[in-house]
């Protein structure tokens, strides 16, 4: 799973070159992303750094750091913080495929499905 590690380690890099070369050494070819601020799925991996720079260069100093990861048949849900330079902190929940390996498809939720 280091490539999933790898992949949201990529959203606190401050230099762009490393940020890329950490995404699309993370992800396959025909990568897939969503997640509620993206308004269609995000296809290749080169739409994707540019979707995570925009976060990088809008939040600096954030980060995303895994935080706990689960696998059922190929599938992680893996939860995630989201620091922000300010300190405030948010949860995110991913579903991604494959679970080891170049991840293919990844859908993101706000929060972490607990009830409220």
């Amino acid at each position: 799973m280091a490539e999933i590690d790898d992949f949201f380690a990529a959203w606190g890099m401050a230099d762009a070159t490393d940020r890329n070369a950490a995404i699309q050494g993370s992800v396959a070819g025909d990568v897939v992303y969503a997640d509620p601020r993206t308004d269609a799925p995000i296809q290749g991996p080169d739409a994707l750094a540019a979707y995570v720079g925009m976060f990088t260069d809008a939040s600096p100093g954030a980060t995303a750091t895994v935080v706990k990861t689960e696998t059922i048949q190929g599938t992680a849900r893996v939860t995630v913080a989201f620091r922000m330079g300010n300190g405030m902190e948010q949860f995110g929940q991913y579903f991604i495929s494959p679970a080891d390996g170049p991840i293919a498809r990844m859908t993101g939720f706000a929060g972490t499905g607990a009830p409220e």
